[in-house]
């Protein structure tokens, strides 16, 4: 009898171990698919600012001659972002972008013209409203990202992330260096 006890308790610990698993990475393939889905919802805000760096650049470029390595600066790193194939890199690649597109807005300041130019004033109201949706789309991603971290790191659901693959995901950082307004040479010595 004493045996029998033994088996079923070692059975009933075995069904919660398994059943404690299949929870576990039900819910980590749930965070898992916010993490995409937020990256996602983030992408086509992004997508759509690189659609609109064409047209701003192509505009800047009548009035801003002597700014070549600026424009050159935007082109190249939308050039690598379109490179980009790991999370990391297109990561990596939006902050980079997000600073020479910075770099670019400050030149404008130094041609009145340019910015009373409609199709100017047109293309920088849409990238500021798409650069706000951007924002609140890596707050929404970084929020999914920590409560996935948070979830793989935490024990007992850590050893099932280990089995089943689920690594951690990189948060939407910013740049190093960004809390440093960008210098912008206007001198006359290009």
């Amino acid at each position: 009898m004493k045996g029998k006890l033994i088996i079923i308790g070692l059975l009933v610990v075995l069904l919660l171990v398994v059943f404690s698993g299949f929870g576990s990475y039900n819910s980590l393939v749930a965070l898992d698919e916010e993490v995409n889905t937020k990256w996602s919802d983030l992408g086509s805000q992004l997508q759509r600012r690189n659609d609109l760096i064409p047209n701003l650049v192509e505009t800047v470029k009548g009035y801003s001659i002597h700014e070549q390595d600026v424009l050159k600066n935007v082109s190249d790193a939308r050039a690598k972002l379109g490179g980009a194939r790991t999370l990391e890199d297109q990561v990596a690649g939006q902050s980079e972008l997000s600073g020479a597109l910075s770099r670019l807005l400050m030149v404008v300041e130094n041609y009145p013209n340019l910015k009373a130019d409609s199709q100017f004033t047109g293309l920088r109201d849409e990238l500021a409203g798409t650069e706000n949706r951007i924002n609140i789309g890596r707050m929404d991603y970084n929020q999914a990202v920590r409560q996935y971290n948070q979830r793989i790191r935490s024990f007992p659901t850590l050893i099932y992330a280990g089995l089943f693959g689920f690594d951690a995901k990189p948060y939407f950082e910013v740049e190093e260096g960004a809390e440093d307004a960008p210098k912008v040479d206007f001198g006359t010595n290009k």
